[in-house]
């Protein structure tokens, strides 16, 4: 009997461990850390917005790279669909349906963001630009 039980809690613990329910502090954690730094510069700041998310995700800009106008460029237009860089290396999806572990290492999201970024607008997105994407992807 206790092996049946130590074995249902530690499936408990791992299927709590690899949904959304166990990973989301995370990505609210990054959120808040975009939301605190957003405020400080601009105190009218009221809350991200997936709607601009999805805005900045589609637009073209001309600030990057040429081959890299837009976040849809790599990406595709559908955010569930998986994408192609420029050297033709897939990428998995964006959307968090899609892809349930993306954007759980503060690390990882930084570093893509900054590279990204500069690839797509030709500079480092805003701590509003970042919530918005981010929210964005989240939702979907």
């Amino acid at each position: 009997m206790h092996r049946k039980l130590t074995i249902t809690s530690l499936a408990v613990t791992l299927a709590l461990s690899f949904s959304g329910a166990g990973i989301s502090g995370t990505r609210e954690d990054q959120l808040d850390k975009y939301a605190r730094t957003a405020k400080a510069s601009n105190p009218a700041f009221s809350g991200f917005s997936a709607a601009r998310g999805k805005v900045l995700h589609n637009q073209a800009f001309s600030g990057g790279k040429p081959d890299t106008p837009s976040c849809t460029s790599c990406h595709g237009n559908d955010t569930r669909g998986a994408g192609r860089n420029p050297a033709g290396k897939a990428i998995d999806p964006m959307a968090l349906s899609a892809s349930p572990s993306r954007y759980t290492d503060p690390t990882k999201v930084e570093k893509w963001f900054k590279r990204n970024c500069n690839e797509v607008l030709g500079r480092e997105c805003t701590p509003l630009e970042k919530g918005d994407w981010l929210s964005f992807m989240i939702s979907q």
